[in-house]
């Protein structure tokens, strides 16, 4: 059982994670339709938030199309509170809904714990408006000033650099390339090119970078 100030409170941004997971499996998969047959290992990718520490709380954040059902039952399976929004909704950007949410949770939380910070677990790479005082970078370096210590989890290549200079300074940054292949899986290919399915690796924490 781990300290109390080690329970960590995790923030999924699922559309940013997702995305950043097609694009690398284009570099590292082999077959044909990559993009659409890349999936995270929701499991593992949980894992590799919380490292083994407890967890007080894990959000997530997305959208609600059909092909993603099997997605959010998953996480709420595994005890993680989803948000979802509609990406029909009028006037909603297709991002700026489940940020607010996430954002507005993370910052309810730092209030609520203001005497026993704990760990922010944030998995996203999006560091927009931070000079404007916004978003995800500007609210996890004001936990950060009270106490919270701050870990970003984020593809190298998607992830804002700001943000992830900042974290590499003054928390941690967790590139999840150097464990994509224990993340992520393959469903197989149908149709007449055919390529196997890929199963998600064992997961390695011992070099996991720690706030």
């Amino acid at each position: 059982m781990g300290k109390q100030n080690d329970r960590v409170f995790i923030y999924w941004d699922n559309s940013n994670i997702f995305i950043g997971a097609q694009a690398l499996a284009t570099e590292r998969e082999d077959g044909t339709d990559v993009r659409y047959r890349v999936r995270v290992d929701f499991a593992n990718m949980l894992r590799l938030a919380h490292a083994d520490r407890p967890v007080a709380k894990a959000v997530a954040a997305g959208s609600v199309p059909p092909e993603l059902e099997e997605v959010w039952f998953q996480l709420k399976s595994r005890g993680v509170d989803v948000h979802l929004y509609d990406r029909g909704g009028a006037g909603r950007g297709e991002q700026e809904v489940p940020d607010h949410i996430l954002q507005s949770q993370m910052l309810r939380d730092g209030i609520d714990n203001n005497g026993n910070p704990g760990i922010v677990a944030l998995l996203t790479g999006d560091g927009a408006g931070f000079y404007d005082g916004v978003g995800f970078h500007a609210d996890v370096e004001r936990l950060h000033e009270r106490g919270w210590r701050v870990e970003i989890l984020s593809w190298r290549e998607s992830c804002n650099q700001r943000m992830r200079r900042w974290a590499e300074d003054n928390g941690a940054f967790i590139p999840l390339d150097d464990y994509y292949k224990a993340v992520t899986f393959m469903k197989p290919s149908s149709g007449e090119m055919l390529a196997p399915p890929r199963v998600a690796e064992e997961l390695d924490l011992s070099s996991r970078p720690m706030a």
